[in-house]
């Protein structure tokens, strides 16, 4: 255990910014959940509306520092991709 004043503090302030960041991460994960099962199911229009919202999801993730922005730019990029493949 720390004894030092400020390595008590950091232990509090990251384990609040971990809790913050899995928060974050699993909306990312459910978002990109929901638009696989619309494409899976064929729903074009479920699937780009569920796209939307995934990417703005992915936007703010990336904004707030959980995820490298070419990380996200790449989720965006394989979703765009998988709803464009809807016939």
């Amino acid at each position: 255990m720390a004894n030092i004043k400020s390595a008590k503090k950091r232990i509090l302030v990251s384990r609040t910014k971990t809790e913050r960041n899995k928060a974050i991460r699993s909306a990312v994960k459910t978002s990109i959940k929901k638009v696989d099962a619309a494409v899976v199911a064929g729903d074009k229009d479920a699937a780009k509306s569920a796209l939307t919202a995934a990417v703005s999801t992915i936007d703010k993730a990336a904004s707030k520092g959980v995820y490298h922005k070419n990380n996200a730019s790449r989720k965006v990029a394989r979703l765009s991709k998988a709803v464009n493949s809807i016939a």
